[in-house]
């Protein structure tokens, strides 16, 4: 086994303001990295900037992040960072701001630093210190070593680093009760996707393993609540953050599988929500790895407590209808990404360009 995770993660109700000397020692400055809307309609805003005066805590505020944030926006705002002496970022949001976030930190150390460079790992300096805050039940980002951003070709990309861990991470809940039915349905899938594609990794081991079960034991009631109409309880919110929290848990340790990266295509390209991109490639996963190693999947959906049918149900059920079409030349056109991808080698079944060329036809003739 091989485990390590440096984050010091507080969750529960009115965690900000139970453990707010925990920012002190990060420094007397901050920038605090946003999107527009979300940050402040689930508190999360007013819950940081009360924590921050009431600690002495100078901040800039940079509330530029947008769904799939961009490289070169991180760029701007780790300048910004610098340029106002930030001695730590802050990232309040879901995916897109906590990995723009630790992008962000990196830039505010290295201010020459050029794309390339940060995708090379190339920095002279190490990122400031991180602080997340998370908004939505389904990144898992407040507890791993990865961002992931797309580059100046609108290509998405992810980059695993130690340096990227945060410092802090703070999970209340009530910060997700804001979200929508289709966000907390999408990042809720996500929480699956990151388990399963966790427990079928060929770097999984007992302790992610035993994460990964967890977290789709306990996504599973609210996701079908979601996937009714049904309003969440604050208690089914919490339960599904958990869940988000411990699926991070699980891909710190063994990464995503092909699901994730086949996804990013449809992402790039048809603007779907990354969760459900994530998850719609989910059930054709589980029937390669069911095909690979049939005593191992057997004993997954032992541990889990359900079956292959009932979990494909479920994620099938959350989904949008993926109005999607490719003609042979676009499949061809995309497959050289997929090329020696390491979450395709990642995933413990023979998996190749060829196996997605069909998944591709197949899912979208």
């Amino acid at each position: 086994m091989n485990y390590f995770m440096p984050t010091r993660l507080f969750t529960g109700n009115g965690c900000i303001a139970q453990h707010q000397d925990a920012l002190a020692a990060l420094g007397t400055t901050c920038l605090v990295v946003t999107d527009r809307v979300a940050a402040k309609a689930s508190g999360a805003l007013d819950d940081v900037q009360r924590a921050l005066g009431d600690c002495g805590i100078a901040f800039v505020t940079w509330d530029g992040v947008t769904e799939n944030p961009p490289v070169a926006s991180c760029i701007d705002a780790g300048r910004l960072a610098a340029g106002s002496g930030a001695q730590f970022v802050l990232g309040i949001g879901g995916g897109s701001s906590l990995d723009a976030a630790k992008a962000i930190s990196v830039f505010a150390a290295n201010p020459t630093l050029d794309e390339a460079g940060f995708y090379a790992l190339a920095w002279e300096s190490s990122p400031l210190p991180i602080v997340l805050v998370g908004t939505t039940a389904g990144t898992g980002s407040e507890v791993t070593k990865v961002s992931v951003l797309t580059d100046a070709a609108a290509r998405k990309h992810s980059i695993h680093d130690d340096r990227l861990y945060a410092a802090l991470a703070f999970g209340d809940s009530r910060h997700t009760h804001t979200c929508p039915p289709s966000v907390t349905l999408s990042c809720g899938v996500d929480v699956i996707a990151h388990a399963a594609e966790s427990y079928f990794s060929r770097k999984a081991d007992d302790i992610s393993r035993a994460f990964a079960v967890r977290a789709i034991r306990q996504a599973m009631g609210p996701l079908a609540a979601a996937a009714a109409g049904d309003e969440l309880t604050p208690a089914q919110r919490e339960q599904l953050y958990d869940a988000s929290i411990l699926g991070g848990l699980a891909i710190n340790t063994t990464g995503t599988c092909f699901p994730h990266n086949v996804g990013y295509y449809l992402t790039e390209n048809y603007h779907v929500p990354h969760g459900f991109a994530s998850v719609a490639f989910l059930p054709v996963m589980l029937r390669c790895v069911r095909a690979y190693d049939e005593a191992y999947a057997a004993a997954f959906y032992d541990e889990v407590g359900t079956t292959e049918d009932e979990l494909v149900s479920l994620v099938e059920g959350c989904l949008p209808d993926l109005d999607i079409h490719l003609d042979d030349d676009q499949v061809e056109a995309a497959l050289p990404r997929w090329e020696n991808n390491g979450s395709v080698k990642n995933t413990r079944a023979d998996i190749t360009t060829d196996t997605i060329r069909t998944i591709l036809q197949e899912m979208f003739a």
